[in-house]
């Protein structure tokens, strides 16, 4: 039988390589995105389906994790991968800003998690569920010029802990990837002096997804998983 998973965020260039290696791994994926944005060959696959969704509307993702169970019968699996990035110090950081940057981190992952959890309590081996954090939410003088983005990404971590404290008798795990900067075409036209030998690329973000979706990572608990290329 093959397991199963959900990708938020799957038309972007880390979803699109969690894709591809679940899809590798022989796993039903239901991918979501915004309206217009395309996943690539992965919508040809047999075994992808794309739902368009707003990660940060609970009422649209439950009924979506409703569709889901309906299509998959249980969602072994779910990576929320939707967020987003802003630069700004904080004397400058703006309300507009801050509450633009927990609405894509934190709120998307918050909504998501909170409808994956109602549906794995009712599932006899429950489910992992895995979020993006960041470098500057968890190292010491990262966040320096990148405040909103950091706060929300801070969040990331507390909320794993509440999932994993509340999930554990149902066997439901939270975790989190922290990934340094992205290889990612956005990203190198953003920084074209920087050194890209130190940056993730997202296939090695994707090797990571695929192991704690795995029976090898299934005595972990509360992971953190750091994916630093510039070490």
């Amino acid at each position: 039988m093959n397991r199963t998973a959900i990708v938020t965020g799957a038309a972007g260039n880390m979803g699109k390589a969690v894709v591809a290696k679940l899809l590798d791994e022989n796993y039903k994926v239901i991918g979501t995105a915004l309206s217009g944005e395309n996943c690539g060959e992965h919508e040809k696959h047999p075994q992808f389906s794309k739902f368009e969704l707003d990660v940060t509307k609970p009422e649209a993702v439950e009924s979506f994790i409703k569709q889901a169970t309906d299509i998959l019968c249980e969602i072994d699996f779910a990576a929320l991968l939707v967020g987003g990035f802003g630069m700004n110090g904080f004397e400058n950081t703006s309300l507009e800003e801050l509450h633009k940057m927990f609405k894509l981190n934190f709120e998307s992952a918050f909504v998501c998690s909170q409808a994956l959890f109602r549906q794995m309590k009712k599932q006899p081996n429950g489910g992992n569920i895995v979020m993006i954090g960041a470098k500057p939410a968890i190292e010491k003088g990262a966040s320096n010029g990148m405040t909103a983005y950091a706060l929300s990404k801070s969040l990331i971590f507390k909320l794993a802990e509440n999932i994993n404290a509340e999930g554990a008798e149902f066997g439901i795990n939270a975790s989190v990837v922290v990934p340094s900067v992205l290889d990612t075409p956005p990203n190198r036209n953003a920084m074209p002096d920087a050194d890209f030998s130190k940056w993730v690329k997202p296939e090695d973000i994707a090797e990571v997804m695929a192991f704690i979706a795995s029976d090898a990572s299934s005595s972990l608990r509360e992971s953190v998983y750091k994916t630093y290329a510039d070490v």
